[in-house]
C-alpha cells in the first residue's frame, strides 16, 4: 500500500470542532507537524475533509 505524508500548513484556530478532531485523529498535533500514514480510503477521506489545512505528499 502507498504511504503519504500529511503536514499541517494552516492553523486550526476558528475552524469547526469537527475539523479539529479530524486533525487529531490523523495524529497531527500542531502547525508544521507531519505524520505518515498508509493511503487507505479512510485516511484519504479524512484528508479531503481538511485539505485546506494540510499538505499531502506521496512517499
Amino acid at each position: 500500500m502507498a504511504k503519504i505524508r500529511i503536514t499541517q500548513v494552516k492553523s486550526e484556530n476558528r475552524k469547526p470542532e469537527r475539523q479539529k478532531r479530524t486533525l487529531l485523529a490523523l495524529g497531527i498535533r500542531k502547525l508544521n507537524h507531519s505524520v505518515e500514514h498508509e493511503a487507505t480510503p479512510q485516511i484519504l477521506g479524512m484528508v479531503v475533509k481538511v485539505k485546506h489545512l494540510v499538505r499531502v505528499e506521496n512517499i
